[in-house]
């Protein structure tokens, strides 16, 4: 008896220090546009008390909601959990694990920020977001 078995979902952890503007911009991104197609997790190695507000009300004009989110502290087992690990340019050290990719996608910092100069940081995330999300899921329409 032959048993089918369910396509891996793949899982994406973004990293950065604070855990509280890129990681949390590129996390509500990818959670968006893969709609269930793709895990996504976001964390920090030290992270702040809370969501930049500039980076909430960024997202707020794309229709994503980070009010409800907060900033989560990075474990070396959320990192064996993911299958691609991108940092976002703040150099944090991550724990490295045999058999995961790893990214370094190089941003500017949003903290202090306006919403006026976090929107082309968003909107970076966002073009990098899609992409990845084109090459983990290969075969979506």
């Amino acid at each position: 008896m032959s048993v089918s078995a369910e396509p891996r979902v793949p899982e994406v952890l973004f990293v950065c220090v604070h855990n509280a503007g890129r990681s949390q911009m590129a996390a509500a991104l990818l959670d968006h546009h893969a709609a269930g197609r793709v895990r996504v997790r976001s964390a920090g190695s030290a992270p702040a008390d809370t969501i930049n507000p500039a980076v909430v009300d960024a997202m707020a004009e794309l229709g994503l909601d980070l009010t409800k989110e907060h900033p989560k502290a990075l474990t070396g087992d959320t990192v064996e959990a993911a299958d691609v690990v991108i940092t976002m340019g703040c150099g944090d050290a991550c724990p490295v694990f045999p058999g995961k990719r790893y990214l370094d996608w190089q941003l500017p910092d949003p903290a202090g920020r306006p919403v006026a100069e976090v929107r082309p940081i968003r909107d970076e995330i966002d073009r990098r977001v899609r992409a990845l999300l084109a090459e983990l899921t290969p075969d979506a329409s």
